[in-house]
């Protein structure tokens, strides 16, 4: 299948962008059967505001980390929440050992 550049016009700001030809290959190859709908300054502010869409890797910021102490081994440990006094906090190991039915 041969593919030639388009123009399209952005959902959000309205303004034409370039689907190229290599982008409309690149979508063919991964089964994507609708076009992109937002220019690449629209679909990176996007992507800003949903997180970046990764964790910790090039788009975005890492994760923050919260110190806790694990409620099973005593370690000093860190978790992606904020950790709260009702609830136990487990370091990576003893969260994995622990059955589905100890926690809440």
């Amino acid at each position: 299948m041969s593919f030639t550049d388009r123009e399209l016009q952005c959902a959000d700001c309205g303004g034409t962008f370039t689907f190229s030809a290599n982008e409309q290959e690149f979508f063919a190859e991964k089964g994507f059967t609708n076009d992109p709908k937002r220019c690449p300054d629209c679909r990176g502010a996007r992507k800003q505001q949903r997180g970046g869409g990764d964790r910790g890797g090039s788009y975005g910021s890492p994760r923050q980390m919260h110190p806790a102490v694990c409620a099973a081994c005593g370690v000093d440990t860190e978790v992606p929440f904020l950790p709260s006094q009702d609830r136990p906090v487990y370091c990576r190991e003893c969260y994995n050992s622990v059955g589905s039915g100890n926690r809440r």
